[in-house]
């Protein structure tokens, strides 16, 4: 199969600045040791704060790559996700219906792994979610539960002799 060569954008937000212009850098450098992988060309843009948050920056990274194979290509595009993509040449590509099904067996591979991953973490939330409404329950009232419940909790506490005869009387005075 003939080589692929292709533009990415890889998009990093964080803080500080100086982290993301450093983080960008390591990026581009890991991504062009990947076997299989040549990188042609990079442009670094330098970080942006981001509109309407407090120190928190934007930057991005133009890398033009060669993959030996179609599966190198995909390969990166699951490992950094970039924020975009362009194949530059070739213009069309051949694939046997062998080499397709490999690279559909690895796609669903990777696509069942994250399913895996998901579902664990929705079950380990259920379940730390069921033991924190076992050991605080107050804290998954509504509001106007909770004042009901603090409510309740200040007529438990105990009361002098005056403030019972107040009580009742004024209870028998709305009769």
């Amino acid at each position: 199969m003939e080589k692929i060569k292709s533009t990415l954008v890889l998009e990093i937000l964080g803080r500080p600045a100086e982290h993301i212009k450093k983080a960008l850098i390591d990026l581009t450098e890991k991504l062009g040791a990947e076997k299989g992988v040549k990188l042609l060309e990079k442009t670094i843009h330098e970080p942006s704060p981001v509109k309407d948050t407090k120190d928190i920056y934007t930057a991005f990274a133009e890398v033009s790559l060669e993959f030996d194979s179609l599966e190198n290509y995909l390969g990166i595009l699951f490992t950094y996700m970039p924020a975009h993509v362009e194949i530059t040449s070739p213009a069309s590509l051949e694939i046997t219906n062998a080499d397709l099904s490999g690279l559909g067996n690895k796609l669903l591979a990777r696509l069942h792994d994250y399913d895996a991953i998901t579902k664990k973490f929705i079950h380990e939330r259920n379940f730390l979610l069921d033991k924190l409404r076992e050991t605080a329950p107050h804290l998954f009232r509504k509001k106007e539960e909770t004042s009901q419940f603090e409510e309740k909790a200040e007529t438990n506490q105990p009361e002098d002799k005056n403030q019972k005869k107040k009580k009742s009387n004024s209870k028998k005075d709305k009769q």
